[in-house]
């Protein structure tokens, strides 16, 4: 990743913050796998004047012995010269009672950072690592205003439950929380221009639908090349990164990687979510269960999909749908053809001549609305709403043999104002034609959601047509907004 920091200004101030701070600092950032967390830190930290900065990441499936032994490592090499070696303990009280021996020797004009990253991979069962950061915390270095403690991990579910929210000795402990989040459109034009990358928004905008805001995953974006032609060398050869990322992705955040890969395949499946008793139903290994719950929790604090209660359905409880643009782009795309990838590769322009088809048209309108539904601040401005209006989508499936007409409404925006805006959102690569019958259908769409929801406010009807709309006499007539892709990326 290029040594610039975009898009993530505010937690850099917030990192800086508690850097200069005159008492210590108990910081816990988390996020996904690969969105720049260690990266911020280093930058933020590493190179401080008069500051000592230990730096230590925990092993993927490391012994209890092999984590205190790099942490010993570390220890050395921060507080020492390079060569120096100190022989490691073992257990995490003696290794925690040496490291603070060494702080009390630092001379107290110094500041001390203690990063300690991917720390649920340090916690090896019944190493007792938690119990002794909540002890040597609560009866030393919380006490010393030099110390500014970092812990960090992809695994969000675990931070959050053990570190955030941890209800024992290290309850309310933490001094700031920092959720780092995958870029946004914007932030992520941005990211590929500042390595010298020329693309216009439709052309980031295809980037984003196949990778998502992942710095990692621009960082594999080179010079010269479209579009089409990145995410055919990122994704449709023998040897592509996005290929092989998946499985590791999953397994390096998720104990059970097999049962949440299979959990978000089945919700991945239905384009408007599922609701949380089918879902258990779909998937006959799992049980309906707390575990399986806690599973859904960790899908969704890593950012691979969301939980939402749709309003006025009459089904109710959680729904879940895929937000993960790389997930949702590899199961679509990669994995129908990936023992044929691995074996051999495609040949040269596969995604060229695909994305054009029927299936890379239906695909494009799929991953254009998750870009919507992650900027829909952007969308609200567009449309000169107030931030109070209230985001959601709606859908009516008439039961079997009725002779009730189904509708599907994209996303709607509920108003203090005693209206509701309707939102069609449209991907295509010429502005969007509404004509006699597709007006025909949107106004019969209006109509069934006004008698099934028996709402009575003013409904307005606006367009997300990443290249707009073509006037038209039915536009003129029905349409009171359109937002475009330029809109999207507004800052």
């Amino acid at each position: 990743m290029q040594n610039k920091i975009i898009g993530i200004t505010e937690e850099k101030r917030v990192l800086e913050q508690c850097y200069k701070s005159n008492g210590p600092e108990f910081i816990a950032i988390y996020g996904r796998r690969r969105v720049g967390k260690t990266f911020l830190i280093r930058n933020t930290f590493s190179n401080k004047k008069n500051t000592i900065f230990l730096n230590v990441t925990g092993m993927q499936d490391g012994s209890l012995q092999e984590q205190i032994q790099n942490f010993t490592e570390a220890v050395a090499e921060a507080f020492f010269h390079k060569g120096v070696k100190l022989e490691a303990e073992e257990s995490w009280h003696k290794t925690f009672r040496m490291l603070a021996t060494h702080i009390t020797e630092v001379p107290k004009n110094k500041k001390i950072v203690l990063f300690f990253d991917e720390f649920p991979w340090m916690a090896t069962q019944r190493s007792k690592l938690l119990q002794n950061l909540e002890y040597f915390w609560n009866h030393s270095w919380s006490k010393d205003p030099r110390i500014k403690l970092v812990i960090c991990g992809s695994a969000s579910g675990w931070i959050l439950k053990n570190i955030i929210n941890n209800k024992g000795g290290l309850y309310n402990r933490v001094t700031k929380t920092i959720h780092l989040e995958p870029f946004n459109i914007y932030e992520t034009r941005e990211n590929i221009r500042s390595k010298g990358i020329k693309l216009n928004n439709k052309q980031v905008t295809e980037v984003y639908m196949a990778v998502g805001g992942i710095p990692h995953y621009l960082a594999q974006i080179d010079k010269g090349l479209s579009a089409t032609q990145i995410i055919e060398r990122l994704a449709f050869s023998k040897s592509s990164f996005l290929l092989r990322e998946f499985d590791n992705l999953y397994a390096t955040l998720f104990k059970n990687a097999i049962d949440s890969i299979e959990i978000v395949k089945t919700i991945s499946k239905h384009r408007y979510g599922i609701t949380q008793e089918d879902l258990f139903r779909s998937i006959p290994n799992i049980s309906s269960g707390g575990t399986t719950v806690k599973w859904l929790k960790d899908l969704e604090d890593a950012g691979f999909i969301m939980s939402f209660k749709p309003k006025w359905h009459k089904r109710k409880g959680l729904y879940y749908k895929v937000i993960d643009e790389y997930t949702l782009f590899y199961l679509y795309w990669i994995e129908p053809i990936k023992d044929n990838l691995l074996a051999k590769g495609l040949r040269r322009g596969y995604w060229e001549k695909i994305r054009n088809g029927a299936s890379g048209q239906s695909w494009k309108g799929l991953a254009f609305e998750a870009v919507c539904y992650k900027h829909l601040s952007q969308i609200a401005k567009a449309l000169n709403l107030s931030p109070t209006a209230l985001p959601s989508t709606w859908k009516y499936t008439p039961k079997k043999y009725s002779k009730d007409q189904g509708a599907q409404i994209d996303l709607l925006f509920d108003r203090d104002d005693d209206s509701i805006t309707v939102c069609e959102i449209k991907y295509t690569d010429q502005p969007f034609v509404i004509d006699k019958q597709y007006a025909k259908n949107l106004i019969n769409k209006v109509e069934i959601f006004k008698k099934k929801t028996k709402i009575t406010k003013q409904i307005f009807i606006a367009m997300v047509s990443a290249n707009g709309i073509k006037p038209t006499m039915y536009s003129e007539e029905l349409i009171s907004g359109c937002v475009t892709l330029d809109d999207i990326f507004s800052n």
